[in-house]
């Protein structure tokens, strides 16, 4: 897993703080009040014997369920340490890049780490061998198993394209992205224009190696690929053309496959994502889908993830004994059993002796035919790579235009006006100098703080007037939703006649229910929101701030238009307002 590397890490940490202002959130992903959104999923709950020795994994999204059951099983094995400790290991499974963030800022302290690509591990090194003079881990990091990037489309989309037999690019998806006409030009005029989505190439591992594979498939050189190529016209064009035709991005792959599933076939077409989530929702969401999702690998070659795992052993928290320990579980899970259970898990075994079966099969949406030897293995990004790939995505990113719905009715007051202060006062300074942002106000009145302008230009000024905010009155929520629909329904309309695609979304935070009762629940619904989400429609992000909140009428206004619901309090609201801003 060794990949030569620039002294890039630092310069990657200005451009994540940079371009999260780009991103306001569209997706389902209930995520708790956790520091740098590390922990998603926790491995299933078991007790640890006693006086053992627990070893903490912090394990990638994608291959969660294998980690989980060969956790299990290694558990219940009661291994042991040659000093004759019991080792019980705890997995917390995260994203990887707000995981490696989370390591290096020392709010995550765990034995062994598993991103999904070995260019996270680089990263973090180079930064640790800056401040400590030693990597990370001492011992170079090893393979786990295959996780391949791709696309997920509706099946008769992807079969009208030729799936599987006729190998589709990423030219492809460009072209048609770009065609006005849609899908008529294939004979399916009903189907609409294409829309797409990817996650975040900042944050998340399946956004930054889709988009590689997306480099590499568009560049002029692509067999000798330099950053200079990445900054060509051509990448720049083909750049702008996917971005400006994206409806969706988000911080995990497994929420653009929530979307689909929730909002149907003529919110999203096609995503790109890992194998493994394809045949997982063909399998454990079918029920819930349309149509049958079919997993395409890029022509010109995709990252078949590794997945590697690091016993960060020179981490002054990690003793001698549970560096041990790690090794002993990094064994077992290189073990052929453990990789055999690694296909019932829909990812691939290392060992390429291991025959594929059920479940990764045609039936079930992917092409057990197509090897690293049939389909080009990508390298992964050296750190200028991921930083030029990163550059020119935000770059040619849709912008977005944001409204603010601030509740300052009286039971705001106190601890959670301050706190929602001081993270909408970040919040608005993380934002994009090209992007939008205005503010509404509401108590028993409605006031438009500042009508929606780029924000570069009244960011500070917005700011202090926040900051300044006091709570009292009644609370119109229902008034408040109807203006700022109104309000960003018309900008958006402007736009659109203006030829300019941008996102648009609004962030409601309020802690109560409605009491002005200006309008009723029934004539907000009816008259203000849409009857159906539509992918480029306006995005509701409902934050519920504590008990008292609405949670069945904020739920309801956040479905109809394809946003989420958030929950939170004092201790958790600056980390939702990251969230958001990180994901659209």
């Amino acid at each position: 897993m060794n990949r030569s590397r620039g002294t890039f890490f630092l310069i990657i940490l200005v451009a994540v703080g940079v371009i999260i202002g780009y991103n306001f959130f569209n997706g389902r992903i209930k995520l708790p009040g956790q520091t740098n959104n590390v922990s998603t999923v926790d491995s299933p709950e078991a007790e640890a014997p006693k006086n053992a020795l627990v070893i903490s994994l912090a394990s990638s999204n994608t291959k969660a369920n294998w980690i989980n059951e060969v956790a299990k099983k290694f558990n219940e094995a009661q291994l042991k340490t040659k000093s004759g400790s019991v080792i019980f290991i705890e997995v917390s499974h995260v994203t990887s890049g707000g995981s490696m963030n989370a390591i290096l800022d020392g709010s995550s302290k765990p034995t062994a780490w598993s991103p999904g690509d070995g260019s996270w591990v680089e990263q973090a090194n180079q930064t640790w061998q800056t401040r400590t003079n030693k990597p990370l881990a001492s011992e170079a990091c090893v393979s786990t198993v295959y996780a391949p990037l791709g696309f997920a489309m509706w099946r008769p989309m992807a079969e009208l394209l030729g799936w599987p037999d006729t190998p589709i690019g990423w030219d492809d998806i460009v072209k048609l992205a770009a065609d006005p006409n849609g899908w008529a030009s294939y004979g399916r005029p009903e189907w609409g224009k294409f829309t797409f989505g990817h996650s975040h190439p900042a944050y998340a591992n399946s956004g930054l190696l889709s988009m590689t594979s997306f480099v590499y498939g568009v560049a002029p050189n692509p067999e000798n690929l330099t950053v200079q190529d990445i900054y060509s016209d051509q990448v720049q064009n083909a750049m702008a053309t996917l971005e400006q035709n994206t409806a969706k991005y988000g911080r995990q792959a497994p929420a653009l496959l929530e979307l689909m599933a929730k909002e149907g076939t003529s919110y999203l077409h096609a995503a790109a994502v890992p194998e493994a989530d394809v045949v997982r929702f063909n399998i454990e969401r079918g029920d819930e889908l349309s149509l049958p999702l079919a997993f395409i690998f890029p022509k010109n070659g995709t990252i078949w993830a590794e997945h590697p795992y690091c016993v960060l052993d020179n981490a002054d928290w990690v003793s001698p004994e549970q560096a041990e320990a790690a090794r002993i579980f990094r064994d077992y899970l290189l073990a052929k059993e453990q990789q055999e259970m690694a296909i019932d898990n829909y990812l691939r075994p290392l060992d390429s002796s291991i025959a594929l079966h059920a479940p990764l099969t045609l039936e079930n949406g992917t092409d057990p035919r197509v090897t690293p030897a049939t389909v080009r293995a990508l390298p992964s990004p050296t750190a200028d790579i991921s930083a030029a790939i990163i550059d020119i995505f935000k770059i040619n990113k849709r912008k977005a235009t944001i409204l603010v719905v601030f509740d300052v009715s009286g039971s705001m007051e106190g601890e959670r006006i301050r706190t929602a202060r001081t993270a909408t006062v970040d919040f608005l300074r993380r934002l994009d100098a090209s992007d939008k942002v205005g503010m509404i106000v509401f108590n028993d009145r409605l006031t438009l703080l500042e009508p929606p302008q780029r924000a570069g230009d009244i960011t500070e000024s917005l700011a202090s007037r926040v900051s300044g905010l006091v709570a009292d009155g009644a609370t119109n929520l229902y008034g408040a939703v109807c203006q700022a629909t109104s309000l960003i329904s018309q900008l958006q309309q402007e736009d659109l006649a203006a030829g300019e695609k941008r996102l648009y979304g609004v962030i409601l935070l309020s802690d109560g229910e409605d009491t002005v009762e200006s309008l009723t629940e029934n004539q907000m619904f009816a008259t203000c929101l849409p009857s159906q989400a539509e992918a480029n429609g306006v995005k509701i992000f409902p934050i519920a701030f504590g008990e008292g909140a609405d949670q069945d009428v904020l739920s309801r206004i956040a479905k109809v238009t394809a946003g989420q619901l958030f929950s939170a309090d004092p201790s958790s609201i600056d980390n939702i307002y990251l969230s958001i801003s990180a994901e659209q």
